[in-house]
């Protein structure tokens, strides 16, 4: 029988996977022996890629397994890196497996940026290459009958996973290989020579007629609906019409009926049913007799013809007499039953038995984000519980300070520095005192214009690209076809516009800063005084009356001690709230396998309610025990301020000793904000430095793209037909002098057609030779010389021999057909005599494949010169 339909493989264009996945593992995850274990299964990805696609591989079991792990590992890689033109850029470019380019160009080539096209095309070449081993397999035994129909089977359910799934998985138009309509048709083929194979199974186990001819008729119906979809589908590749699958589909369709129509033949004789037996194997006759009449250079079906051919003349000898049974008409039989045994296989992960995922330990990408966006609930909330309470202790301060507590119960002597406002001096000094501060308002600017200068630079090379891309946008229409870059960089425009509002926002925050700083230097600066200087700087006051030991000041004591208790209790609030820890992969994996999917801010909350709850209660407690000691503060100071003898003095020093301690506080809270711009200008570096890495990439990855599109696009133009418009032929050439036409019976010579099929555009017919006008009333005729030329019989000394017949020229590059035409001939003694040679032109001004314009007239001959036709 023929031999069967098997699919080429795609070709893929060498990639390097592990540096764009390295890349984004070093940004996604921490430093440490996962990283480090992370980009070694990124190593070895990329290895088992140059297997699977870098090199021939072998009609064989092992170079399947090999093809089915890498894509079971792209599916298994899918949810845990974000393949983008943005994000994860890689380009992978394939070549078209049925196109095999021309001359002046290479294949037709693809090149997307998309995980999904990887796949796809994976999975064409495992069908491929399972169609290909299953036609390599000994179908003389039952293993090789069972692999066979399990290859055909599988290779069947990876062409219709293709036509189901491709053009989400593209977004764009696909190559023809992978194309839905080419797919379907290559799904449909497999799955009829999967039931050939059962049928072939069947008769080599000797199964009952009715059995086989079912499982023949339903081949042959599968066979059927194959050869319809590449009769009617003017999308599928060429090569189904120029090779071998379209007359071999139309072979098989045959012979499969031939094949059920003879066991169903038997069946009949079996039951006694003469007439139906003979018109049965009449019909499986003349099923035999027109594929060999069509198909014979495809199939064999000899040995069917034979086999049929000795049933119908047994039959017909022992009906003509012995039965005398009535031979009933084709369309009055029965129709034969269909019985399938064969199923498209599904494509189920993994398609691999061997398949181990090198990336096991990586989390997916859903939850990488949904621990992402569980970090910045964790931190809004720890942020806002701690900004309450700073907030309500710089409160407390600002309090404390008006009243100039605790300073006026301990300055009872009036003449010496405050206990409380030499721990500030002291604390202020130690901390390095208007250096630090003035040491810290100097390096911002530096680290602002450093950000500026990386976000400035990233936003450039996107617009430079961009330019680049509308320019040849502009310049090819229709035929750029990729995403434009405008559309393609919004994220990073977003992101970049992000950036720019934060410092905007960061230099107006610089700018309160240092407006706070200069109006609260000078008092800092007394602050930092030693201690002899700073009691000078002090306004002295008459001492007062003692009030030491008197139940108002010990009130307030009790109360300013309490107070600090709280500031205490705070302070550890908030190591307690940085210091809570939770990995949440755990919960997130768990609910990502029960559910399929993530409700992260449910699980979220849930969570941070857990940890959090009785902390930020703690913290609520703290502002409510600080509201209540503030007022009790403010009411015992009232009657303080009634006990204590006031004058000028005294005020003055109650003022000075007030500032005093609110420049502590606003040293304090300046060096905090300080430090914390500091810290903010350094983080935001690093952020933008990655978003400069994320543009280079892109930049990068869209530059390598632009390049093979436009290397595809050179090779596309030298491939299409470039056919010249001739010129039309003067109207003195058309006829001798005098304006007369030439008779219709001398037409001009035309060469003998081609045949040949083709699907491209024909070149346009040869224009008609020039004819030479005469040049005196006894000239001899011009179309007579023509009609001498053209006729096949001329037996003249100086015709010229007969050349073969070749394609009519003119013919051009990239036609089918095409050959070099030979240069204008020249002198050539076994032609032409010595007196009677042509003048011709220079070979040098003449172009090949046209008639030479008419020399000059020789001088000495009456007569005009003789045209010239390169022989046919």
């Amino acid at each position: 029988m023929a031999s069967f339909v098997t699919v080429q493989l795609k070709k893929a264009s060498e990639v390097d996977l592990a540096k764009p996945l390295c890349k984004f593992i070093q940004q996604t995850y921490p430093g440490g022996e996962s990283q480090a274990e992370h980009c070694r299964a990124a190593e070895e990805l990329n290895k088992l890629r140059k297997s699977a696609l870098g090199r021939s591989l072998d009609k064989h079991e092992s170079s399947l397994e090999t093809l089915l792990r890498y894509y079971d590992q792209l599916c298994a890689i899918e949810p845990k890196f974000p393949f983008s033109e943005n994000q994860v850029c890689v380009t992978f470019t394939w070549k078209d497996a049925f196109d095999k380019g021309s001359l002046f160009g290479g294949s037709v080539k693809l090149a997307l940026a998309s995980l999904g096209y990887e796949k796809t095309c994976v999975l064409f070449n495992c069908g491929a290459l399972a169609s290909q081993i299953a036609s390599e397999q000994n179908l003389d035994n039952d293993e090789g009958l069972k692999a066979a129909a399990k290859h055909y089977q599988f290779a069947s359910g990876a062409f219709q996973h293709i036509k189901d799934t491709v053009l989400s998985s593209l977004n764009r138009e696909p190559t023809v290989d992978i194309a839905p309509d080419t797919a379907g048709t290559l799904s449909l083929i497999m799955l009829a020579q999967a039931q050939e194979v059962f049928f072939l199974k069947a008769t080599r186990d000797k199964m009952k007629d009715a059995i086989i001819a079912k499982l023949a008729n339903q081949a042959a119906d599968y066979y059927g609906d194959a050869f319809k979809q590449c009769q009617y589908k003017d999308t599928l590749p060429k090569y189904f019409y120029f090779q071998e699958v379209f007359p071999v589909l139309a072979a098989k369709h045959g012979m499969m009926q031939a094949n059920a129509e003879y066991h169903q033949s038997i069946l009949a004789k079996q039951q006694k049913k003469f007439g139906e037996e003979i018109a049965r194997l009449q019909h499986a006759a003349d099923l035999v007799k027109t594929v060999a009449s069509r198909y014979d250079e495809y199939v064999n079906v000899k040995d069917l013809s034979d086999k049929i051919s000795r049933a119908l003349t047994a039959a017909k000898k022992d009906n003509d007499f012995i039965y005398h049974d009535r031979i009933p008409d084709l369309k009055d039989l029965e129709p034969i039953g269909k019985a399938s045994l064969v199923k498209a296989t599904p494509v189920t992960i993994p398609l691999s038995q061997k398949f181990t995922d090198l990336f096991e330990k990586m989390v997916p990408l859903a939850v990488q984000q949904a621990l992402t966006l569980y970090n910045q609930r964790k931190a809004d909330l720890v942020n806002r519980s701690i900004a309450q309470m700073r907030e309500a202790t710089n409160l407390a301060n600002g309090v404390l300070a008006s009243l100039n507590l605790p300073a006026a119960i301990e300055d009872v002597s009036g003449d010496s520095v405050p206990q409380s406002i030499l721990q500030k001096s002291k604390s202020v000094i130690e901390q390095g005192g208007i250096q630090t501060i003035d040491q810290l308002m100097k390096d911002l600017p530096e680290l602002l214009q450093r950000n500026r200068e990386i976000l400035d630079e990233s936003l450039r090379i996107l617009d430079e690209e961009e330019a680049t891309d509308n320019e040849l946008r502009n310049k090819f229409k229709e035929r750029w076809q990729r995403t434009p870059s405008n559309e393609l960089y919004k994220p990073l425009r977003a992101e970049g516009a992000n950036f720019h509002n934060i410092l905007d926002k960061a230099v107006q925050a610089d700018k309160q800063v240092k407006e706070r700083y200069q109006s609260h230097r000078d008092t800092i600066s007394l602050l930092c005084k030693p201690e002899a200087e700073l009691n000078a700087a002090i306004p002295s006051a008459n001492p007062a009356k003692t009030m030491q030991g008197s139940e108002v000041v010990n009130v307030l004591k009790s109360l300013l001690a309490s107070l600090d208790e709280v500031k205490k209790q705070r302070e550890q609030l908030e190591n307690d709230l940085k210091l809570i820890n939770f990995d949440m992969t755990t919960k997130f994996l768990t609910a990502l396998a029960q559910d399929g999917a993530l409700n992260e801010e449910a699980i979220s909350v849930t969570e941070l309610d857990r940890l959090y709850g009785s902390l930020t209660h703690k913290v609520q407690d703290t502002l409510k025990k600080q509201e209540e000691l503030l007022n009790s503060i403010q009411n015992s100071h009232q009657e303080f301020s009634k006990m204590k003898q006031s004058n000028n003095e005294s005020n003055l020093r109650d003022e000075v000793l007030k500032n005093l301690a609110v420049a502590n506080d606003n040293f304090v809270e300046l060096v905090a904000n300080l430090k914390e711009g500091t810290k903010f200008y350094n983080e935001l570096t690093e952020i933008l430095l990655k978003l400069q890495n994320k543009c280079s990439d892109i930049v990068f990855a869209r530059k390598t793209e632009r390049d093979e599109l436009l290397k595809d696009l050179q090779q596309s133009i030298a491939r299409e037909p470039s056919a010249p418009s001739f010129p039309s032929v003067p109207a003195y050439q058309t006829g001798p002098a005098g304006g007369n036409k030439p008779p219709a019976s001398a037409p001009a010579p035309t060469p003998a057609p081609r045949t040949m099929v083709s699907s491209k555009p024909q070149p346009p017919a040869r224009p008609p030779p020039p004819v030479i006008p005469t040049a005196s009333a006894g000239t001899v005729p011009v179309a007579a010389a023509a009609g001498t030329v053209a006729s096949p019989a001329g037996s003249a000394t100086n015709t010229a021999p007969s050349q073969a017949q070749g394609p009519p020229y003119p013919t051009y590059p990239g036609y089918p057909g095409y050959c070099q035409m030979p240069l204008p001939m020249g002198y050539n003694p076994y032609m032409y005599s010595q007196y009677n040679l042509p003048y011709t032109q220079s070979p040098m001004y003449q172009n090949p494949g046209q008639a030479p314009y008419p020399g000059p007239q020789q001088p000495g001959y009456p007569y005009p010169q003789q045209p010239y036709y390169p022989q046919q």
